[in-house]
Parts: structure tokens; C-alpha cells; sequence
């Protein structure tokens, strides 16, 4: 079944419809989601609200007294025929410096041991991976990276830590991500970056966006410093 087949309109109370192009995480759904995300972004039909893009699904948010559901489905739906189908241009690719291991990564230890690795071979493994930002969410800037590599996959924590650092890295299943600002989380964290993910007074205020590429490239603790003391 393709990811098109499977395109339904689904009523979230009574001024938004859940876009679900599949029901499945890949690179195909993702690029549809991007791009009917783009196109509302660039051309917001009169009524709409807000639009959320997740992992398969695009949420558009209306004015119901302007509007009722079945218009906003048949609008969607017109402007999703129309949507290409060529891939998107070439995504943006993003570095994040990342000091592994010590007081930034204390759960370093436990994901190598996990899979039968040492710290250092996580390291690699980690920052050798081309990760897809999925989407954003869970907190202001914070972002759900695909493509990491199953043997360096952790369980989450038993029990969330209550505060979590901003910068910090850390894995959880099959995914990684990195925290965008202070805030409990279950996450095994593994490092952390100098960079602000969550830049409140930029625009767009997240560095990372929905299609962008990362790559994590390690930095011992003296670079981090420096970046800390001369950046943000």
C-alpha cells in the first residue's frame, strides 16, 4: 500500500482535521507531510488557524465558524492532488558538536554495555549516522531524529530523570534526539552539545526544522568550554 492510498482525513474535536498520509514511518510519508506542511505555510487558505506536522500526520487547525470540516477536508484534499510527487530539493544539512561521555553523558556507559560495546565504539557509531529530522516537538525546539543505528538502540530510563540539562543527547529506543531546553526526561543521555536548539528571540526561534539533516561530530570538553564562553 502506498503512502497516497492510505491519505485519510480524520475530525480532531470540532475546529481541526488530522491529515494521515500512512500509518508508517518513511522517507516517502515524510516528504508528503513536508510538503503539504510547506505548501501551507507559503498559502494558508482563508480560515485556517495553525497547521502541526508530526511523523505521518499534518493537523490543520480552523475557524469553525468560518468553515465546516467537510470544506476543510475538500480543500485539503484539492490541495493535496496537486502537491508534487518528485523528491523535495536537497535538505539542509546541520553539525552539532557533541562532548560524549562524563557528566553530559552519564548513561554513555550503560548504553555500551547494553549492546556489548565499548564507549568509544558508541561514540563512532553515533556520529557517524546521517540522522532525518522528523519532526519537532515534545518541548519548543526539540528534535525527533530517524536513521540511528539499531546497535546502539537503549530502553529509556525506568524512572525520568526530573531535569535534564539543554543541549544534552540522549537515545530512547530506536531514536535520539537532543534536548532543547532544561526538562524532565527518560532518555539515556549520552552527551551534550554547546549549541542553543531553542533561540526564542530568532525567527524561526528552533535551529533545526522538519527535513533537515544532522550530523554529530564529537568535541573533547575544552572545546566545549570555549564554545560556551565565546557562543551562546
Amino acid at each position: 500500500m502506498t503512502a497516497k492510498a492510505a491519505l485519510q482525513f480524520v475530525p480532531l474535536g470540532d475546529s481541526a482535521v488530522v491529515v494521515e498520509f500512512a500509518n508508517t514511518i518513511d522517507l516517502v510519508t515524510h516528504r508528503k507531510v513536508k510538503a503539504l506542511a510547506g505548501y501551507l505555510d507559503e498559502c494558508p487558505f482563508p480560515g485556517m488557524v495553525e497547521y502541526i506536522p508530526a511523523f505521518t500526520t499534518v493537523t490543520v487547525f480552523y475557524d469553525p465558524l468560518r468553515l465546516s470540516y467537510a470544506d476543510v477536508c475538500s480543500t485539503l484534499e484539492n490541495i493535496i492532488s496537486l502537491l508534487p510527487e518528485t523528491p523535495d530539493s536537497p535538505p539542509r544539512i546541520v553539525e552539532i558538536p557533541v562532548c560524549y561521555g562524563g557528566e553530559f553523558g552519564p548513561d554513555l556507559k550503560f548504553v555500551a554495555e547494553h549492546n556489548g560495546l565499548t564507549t568509544e565504539q558508541v561514540i563512532e557509531i553515533h556520529a557517524s549516522g546521517d540522522y532525518l529530522v522528523y519532526m519537532i516537538g515534545f518541548a519548543p525546539g526539540f528534535p525527533y531524529l530517524g536513521g540511528m543505528s539499531e546497535r546502539i538502540a537503549a530502553p529509556r530510563r525506568p524512572s525520568p530523570r526530573l531535569q535534564i540539562p539543554a543541549g544534552t543527547v540522549g537515545i530512547a529506543g530506536m531514536q535520539t534526539g537532543v534536548y532543547s531546553i532544561d526538562t524532565p526526561g527518560g532518555w539515556q543521555l549520552i552527551g551534550r552539545t554547546p549549541l542553543a536548539l531553542f533561540r526564542p528571540n530568532d525567527d524561526p526561534p528552533s535551529l533545526l526544522q522538519a527535513g533537515d539533516r544532522v550530523r554529530f561530530r564529537p568535541i573533547s570538553r575544552e572545546e566545549y568550554d570555549a564554545w560556551k564562553e565565546g557562543g551562546r
